[in-house]
């Protein structure tokens, strides 16, 4: 599989093409480059270029787990090493004799070499290593692995190793404290193996293997012991950093595993499907050994919950069920256990696995992500079951209650779901669900009843139910066009009122087809709408003798109309015509006693007192109908209401009584169906209401169960939308694995991967995602992610701002991760995005960082460049000055003051900072009572206090500073704001 890169043509090229391979993630394009590369330093006819690609080489082999080609290159190395010895230098040298241990790894994961050659390779490493002077521990390392992995007695060779002291070839802390943790955990010592696991896993010791590997075997242990929740923590953090990843095949199996023991067998599913590569990709039989039993784990607990038909991911080529696969992978697994445990000599490897698949569940059910997923779900298809409770005291969603038993001959169930829909009645749904199963079903024969009617008419009420739905999900177009159909349909049946009504349903949802290039869309429209009103009032018209609830429905969509136009326009003239066609509909239900229609007229003329800003008239309404459903129904409008109500307390700024209604609105909701009584609106309004009494544990609670319930009801626009807010919560309130599962979740859903989700929503969420990659301190895989980001909407001419704002946090990632030259060609994209679509503030900020970073990195050498971008902020500054531009947070230029002083003081030119910090002060003002610049004030305070206290050698005018800034603070109550400052004052005096 040869790369498109050009070969390179000397020797400086090669060594950079080798840089450029090593940044990327290892894998099969990583590895074939190696190989070219390793063909391309041959034909140099120097050693040390050719030694670097074979180094890369082996690596790319090591950890993409391909076992069996490392020793090969490294045997290329070690003839080198042998025949130039001088061409290696300390660093090479170091690299060669460190790799004795990749290599007896490698072989220990291959079946088919020979325990005799094993011992033999590790009697070469010892002689090598004598020979060269070198201390034995990284040997009697290797020694005890292989005693381990033959499973002979360890104590010995265990002792041997652990008591020697450790050299410059000895692994890592952190992988020494892996084996030496697992081997009180294969004692049966869980609590002592966490003892010595803590530092891995509390990230104080890493290294490009770990904590991930630790994490995986430190799962069970830790439920074992009681610290589920922190497994849970561990879980998510450690997945993330091998998922898909065939070096590290086996720390997914255990992942799998874990999910499988825990009660998120739906989990382990789904995160099976994400790793179907590593079937097909791993080539090491020791990981494959491992990832292949903890699938069998997952696979054997799906199975034994009753899902064996379940489809699920496996080998490609063909359609997989949890059976099949799991038939296919005993078969496999045993059969890998078998060939170690023959070359070993020992049954140490099939009692392993025989271990793992004995085990019983440690939990029956532990809450991993904010997406928790059933078997039941799975089964349906559907993947979804309700958002997992967080804190907080909003109920917990009650399961709808079942509808009325349906008829079970046909003809009673038309007559039933036709009686219903006149009501508006929301099981009306569940009868055409029903009927559309019976008609679909191969010989269905109509039944000849008068009263039924023909055939024709059934399949118009079937359109007719689809079109509702589809315009309830904003798919307007489909609507017309079904209610077309229908209508045409009705006519053929002799039902011209039905016709008249599914034509009237058509215009209306042909009005709210957007506009397909955007522009001007609120204007388009209202005209729309208008056009809309005046067909339907010429459809009344034109069609006399109608029932009476016909009639009522078309005055509710005459009302609607306008209804929707001045939402649409905000022009205060178009609510005098919509309150008038609520009086006529009103009216017209009053004398007909059609309730449902007095409740649609009374929601309407709230809603419309709402939009005009009359918010207490719109409550008054609101209490009088929700007075009128208690008395006279129908009882399914109430959960409406209520959230009508709720959302109105909101605007009126009393977070408690909208609490209070959305909460009793749920409790209602859960008596109906949650399409018909828009549950997933409750717990979004309920999330809002929750954030502003600041309970944002419960917000997201509520936020991911209207995402659910958003799902459920198949609106995937409005679902994505509340879990970008969920996600975005989760980041603010510091759960970052949280948000980066729950995206993962969502970035890997069919309708995402299909591209059937609108790009820009799928852009948001990865955005989301690369910001909490950010603040999880994944530098390498955000900076990847904000640039393919940056590509991408650099493509989005209708919204070159939000272009500026990403391309502006690429080039700041960039910049931290050293790469100033990159970070300054993605700030230019920002600046010509800026230019068309102005992001004051952030390009600001943006330029503002480079400056600081190319300071802090790069130090004098920076100092052009840094300044460079702090002038073009100021331009910006005053262009944003110019416009009359206000930013959210600190002043641009008391901020860009502020990043002189800081520059300056990075590179050493004190006098030039401290006069920067002077000047920041002036513009930032003196604290006053109110919080707002007291943080700034302060913080220019302590860094003059530094420079001129520390750099410039003058404590005694940094003390008066100080001193005086700690009484001003303290005065105005600013005791956080003070406690830094006393701090830095306290030291200075003792310092002096």
């Amino acid at each position: 599989m040869p790369t498109d890169a050009p070969h390179p043509r000397s020797t400086d090229e090669l060594l950079h093409a080798l840089q450029e391979n090593h940044r990327r993630p290892y894998g099969r394009t990583r590895t074939v480059t190696a190989e070219e590369l390793v063909d391309a330093a041959e034909r140099f006819d120097e050693p040390v270029p050719l030694i670097h690609a074979l180094l890369e080489l082996q690596e790319a082999y090591t950890y993409g787990s391909d076992p069996r080609k490392s020793p090969v290159v490294f045997a290329r190395l070690l003839t080198l090493f042998d025949e130039q010895p001088d061409a290696f230098d300390e660093r090479l040298r170091h690299q060669l004799f460190w790799r004795f241990k990749w290599v007896a790894n490698a072989l220990i994961a291959l079946p088919e070499i020979p325990l005799t050659s094993l011992r033999q390779w590790l009697g070469e490493m010892r002689d090598r290593y004598e020979k060269a002077g070198l201390g034995l521990q990284p040997y009697y390392g290797q020694a005890y692995q292989l005693a381990a992995h033959v499973g002979e007695d360890t104590t010995l060779a265990y002792e041997l190793w652990a008591a020697r002291r450790r050299t410059p070839l000895s692994d890592c802390e952190a992988c020494e404290i892996r084996e030496r943790a697992l081997h009180r955990a294969d004692a049966g010592d869980d609590e002592r193996a966490l003892e010595i696991w803590a530092p891995v896993l509390a990230g104080k010791e890493s290294c490009q293997e770990e904590p991930a590997r630790s994490v995986s075997y430190a799962l069970l242990p830790l439920v074992r012991t009681g610290r589920a929740d922190r497994a849970r923590e561990l879980h998510l953090a450690g997945y993330r950093a091998c998922r898909r990843n065939a070096g590290m095949a086996g720390e997914v199996g255990r992942h799998l595993e874990f999910c499988a023991l825990t009660g998120n067998e739906g989990r382990g599913v789904e995160l099976l499907a994400e790793n179907r590569n590593l079937f097909d990709e791993v080539d090491s039989p020791l990981d494959l050994l491992h990832f292949l039993t903890g699938v069998e784990v997952l696979l054997s607990r799906v199975e034994g919950l009753g899902h064996g038909e379940l489809p699920v991911a496996g080998y490609a080529g063909r359609a997989w069920t949890v059976a099949s696969l799991r038939a296919e992978v005993r078969e496999r697994g045993e059969g890998l256990a078998a060939r170690f445990d023959t070359r070993n000599g020992t049954t140490l490897h099939s009692d392993h696995r025989r271990e793992r698949l004995d085990r019983a569940p440690l939990l029956d059910a532990l809450e991993l992500t904010l997406r928790s997923r059933g078997l039941d779900d799975l089964a349906e298809g559907a993947s979804r079951t309700d958002a997992a409770t967080g804190s907080g005291t909003a109920p917990a969603p009650t399961a709808p209650r079942t509808a009325e038993a349906l008829p079970e001959s046909v003809p009673e169930l038309i007559l039933r779901a036709r009686e219903l829909d006149e009501l508006g009645h929301p099981d009306a749904r569940a009868c055409w669900a029903r009927l559309r199963t019976f008609v679909a079903a191969p010989g269905y024969t109509h039944p000849d009843d008068p009263a039924v009617g023909p055939y024709v008419r059934l399949r118009a009420d079937l359109l007719s139910d689809e079109a509702n739905r589809a315009a309830e999900r904003d798919e307007f177009a489909v609507a017309v066009e079904l209610q077309e159909e229908a209508a045409g349909l009705y006519d053929e049946a002799g039902a011209p009122g039905d016709a008249v009504l599914a034509r009237a349903c058509g215009l209306l949802a042909a009005a709210e087809i957007p506009a397909e290039d955007g522009v001007g869309e609120a204007g388009a429209m209202a005209d729309a709408l208008t056009g809309a009103h005046a067909g339907l009032v010429r459809l009344h018209e034109e069609t006399p003798g109608l029932a009476p609830y016909i009639e009522g429905r078309l005055l509710r969509l005459r009302a609607s109309a306008l209804g929707l136009r001045l939402q649409a326009s905000g022009d205060q003239e178009h609510v005098a015509p919509v309150l008038a066609e609520v009086e006529l509909l009103e009216s017209f239900a009053l004398r007909h006693s059609i309730d449902g229609q007095v409740s649609g007229a009374m929601l309407l003329r709230a809603g419309t007192y709402a939009l005009s800003g009359d918010l207490p008239a719109a409550v008054t309404e609101a209490d009088a109908l929700r007075e009128r459903l208690t008395e006279h129904g129908p009882a399914w409008h109430l959960p409406r209401v209520l959230g009508l109500r709720g959302r109105l307390q909101l605007g009126l700024r009393d977070a408690s009584a909208a609490y209070a209604d959305l909460t009793e609105g749920l409790r209602q909701a859960a008596a109906w169906p949650a399409e018909a009584v828009d549950t997933g609106r409750l717990h979004g309004d309920l999330a809002e209401a929750c954030m502003h009494l600041g309970r944002p544990d419960e917000a997201l609670t509520q936020l991911t169960r209207s995402a659910e319930a958003e799902l459920r009801a198949e609106k995937r626009t409005d679902a994505f939308c509340a879990y970008s807010n969920a996600a975005q919560l989760c980041l603010d309130l510091g759960r970052i694995e949280d948000c980066i599962a729950l995206l993962d979740s969502l970035l890997t859903e069919p309708d995402v991967v299909a591209g059937k989700v609108d790009d820009r929503l799928v852009a948001q969420l990865r955005l989301v995602r690369a910001r909490a990659l950010h603040a999880g301190e994944d530098l390498k895989a955000a900076t990847a992610e904000f640039v393919t980001l940056a590509a991408e909407s650099a493509g989005w001419e209708d919204d070159p701002g939000s272009h500026a704002m990403i391309a502006a946090e690429t080039a700041m990632l960039l910049a931290e991760s050293g790469e100033f030259e990159r970070a300054g060609e993605a700030a230019g994209r920002a600046l010509a995005a800026h230019a068309l679509a102005p992001r004051y503030e952030q390009l600001s900020n943006c330029l503002r960082e480079l400056a600081r970073l190319r300071a802090q990195q790069q130090g004098p050498d920076g100092l052009d460049g840094a300044l460079a971008h702090l002038a073009t902020a100021e331009r910006i500054a005053d262009e944003a000055r110019a416009a009359g531009f206000e930013p959210v947070g600190r002043s641009l230029e008391s901020a860009l003051a502020y990043e002189h002083g800081r520059v300056n003081a990075y590179v050493g030119q004190y006098d030039d900072a401290l006069a920067a910090l002077e000047k920041a002060l002036a513009l930032v003002g003196e604290p006053g009572p109110e919080t707002g610049g007291a943080g700034e004030w302060a913080e220019c305070v302590r860094l003059a206090g530094i420079v001129e206290g520390v750099y410039l050698e003058r404590p005694a005018a940094a003390l008066t500073r100080l001193d005086a800034a700690v009484d001003r603070l303290a005065a105005l109550g600013h005791t956080d704001e003070r406690e830094p400052l006393a701090s830095l004052a306290a030291q200075l005096r003792d310092e002096a």
